[in-house]
């Protein structure tokens, strides 16, 4: 085998494997109807702001700094904004300078689920509300001790309920 055609075959499999992981994915969670709480398209477009729907339902991603919640330091719960469920605490909440809310675990692990996700070409940990699917964020491995985790989460997926007297921010 020529070193051309060895080159060839290489740049052929790295784009099927590519194209595979891309296009070709298993049933998950959400398309199999796998929760609790389940609702139409339409149900959760009219339920649910246009981002809201982008963030929870489409997988997408709202801008770093410009969000609702990554600054917020007021004492409460963070509710699913799609099943009001509560899954993060302001208790566990901290800084990590990416732009977006990040905690260093969940309330219960019970409250979330995770998948592999492939869309930034290498494999990252989506994490999403385990009473409804909707998509929340992505763990990295990179967060403060005790648990060393990242819960890296779009404020367009929560709702906040401030505690101790503390006015709610949304």
């Amino acid at each position: 085998m020529t070193r051309r055609r060895l080159l060839q075959a290489g740049v052929l499999f790295v784009s099927g494997v590519l194209t595979t992981r891309l296009w070709l994915r298993p049933i998950e969670a959400k398309e199999a109807g796998m929760f609790q709480v389940k609702k139409s398209e339409q149900e959760w477009r009219k339920a649910l702001t246009p981002e809201q729907f982008h963030v929870l339902r489409e997988e997408g991603t709202e801008r770093a700094f410009v969000n609702a919640y990554h600054d917020n330091h007021d004492p409460g719960l963070y509710h699913c904004a799609g099943c009001d469920l509560a899954l993060f605490s302001s208790e566990h909440k901290f800084d990590s300078g990416t732009g977006w809310p990040s905690f260093w675990r969940p309330i219960n692990e019970a409250a979330i689920g995770t998948k592999t996700d492939w869309k930034a070409l290498l494999p990252r940990t989506e994490v999403h509300c385990a009473r409804c699917g909707g998509h929340q964020g992505h763990v990295f491995n990179d967060g403060p001790q005790p648990t060393g985790l990242r819960y890296c989460i779009n404020s367009a997926a929560l709702k906040f309920a401030a505690t101790g007297g503390e006015g709610s921010h949304r």
